[in-house]
């Protein structure tokens, strides 16, 4: 990995500000950058492995499974390759697995040694810190809990997301890797219940298009539901009806659906 370079070619600098970046550079990456002029190597050790155990030490907390799954060596690898080559644009510390996920979709990109389902399971660890620091809150001042979800309109939880993965990221484990040739469709309804616990609901493609169509517009349930037979081009839309009721009990006992909007 080549280390970036500390300012733009050309360009003249402060030395005080030279040295900023030259210090900056080497804590970032060690190996690549040396050691600014000046600095006892005891101390410089002790600055680099500071700044670094304290970025890794809230990356472990949100990424158990991938840290379990990568191995110590190939763990601290990707870590120090996120030190090195991203920029956090946060202040905020509980903010670094977001810019860790930012990094791996955006920047980063697959790379040999990566496992397929890399980026998914990462974002799917990290959605659920994500909801449970939201600072959205369930109101049911306005939700009849007991409401007619066919005829009414469904409310759903505010703290709702909804995921697409292409691998089965529910069931990865240090004994269960999938590789490419194992991709497998998942769509996941990720909320934060009324006891503030984040909980993940496996769903299928046509319970996902159903809350997607509720999250668009206040549509009553059996609307909804006659959109989707009508995009399923189904012969008998009756048929998704009567699914569509225990579709959305389900939901409504997973606390995806909250009750009905009040008159």
């Amino acid at each position: 990995m080549q280390a970036k370079p500390s300012r733009p070619a050309n360009s003249v600098l402060p030395d005080f500000q030279q040295y900023q970046l030259d210090f900056t550079a080497h804590i970032r990456n060690p190996k690549e950058a040396p050691r600014p002029r000046g600095v006892e190597a005891r101390r410089m050790k002790i600055y680099n492995e500071l700044l670094y155990n304290n970025l890794e030490g809230f990356l472990l907390a949100c990424f158990p499974v991938l840290h379990r799954i990568l191995g110590l060596r190939k763990w601290a690898k990707l870590v120090r390759e996120f030190f090195a080559e991203h920029r956090c644009h946060t202040p905020f510390f509980r903010q670094i697995p977001d810019e860790f996920v930012q990094y791996l979709q955006n920047e980063r990109g697959q790379r040999e040694d990566d496992p397929a389902f890399l980026v998914d399971l990462a974002h799917y660890e990290w959605i659920e810190l994500n909801l449970s620091v939201s600072t959205l809150e369930i109101n049911l001042a306005d939700v009849d809990e007991a409401g007619d979800m066919m005829q009414g309109v469904p409310v759903l939880n505010p703290i709702l997301s909804l995921q697409t993965y292409q691998y089965p990221v529910h069931r990865i484990s240090p004994k269960f890797k999938p590789d490419a040739s194992q991709k497998e469709e998942t769509h996941v309804a990720i909320l934060r219940n009324r006891n503030d616990a984040v909980k993940f609901v496996l769903i299928n493609a046509v319970t996902k298009r159903f809350i997607e169509l509720l999250q668009a517009s206040p549509i009553t349930g059996r609307e909804a539901l006659l959109k989707i037979a009508q995009e399923l081009n189904h012969p008998d839309p009756e048929v998704v009806l009567k699914g569509g009721i225990d579709m959305m009990q389900m939901l409504k006992q997973s606390e995806v659906i909250l009750g009905t909007k009040k008159a």
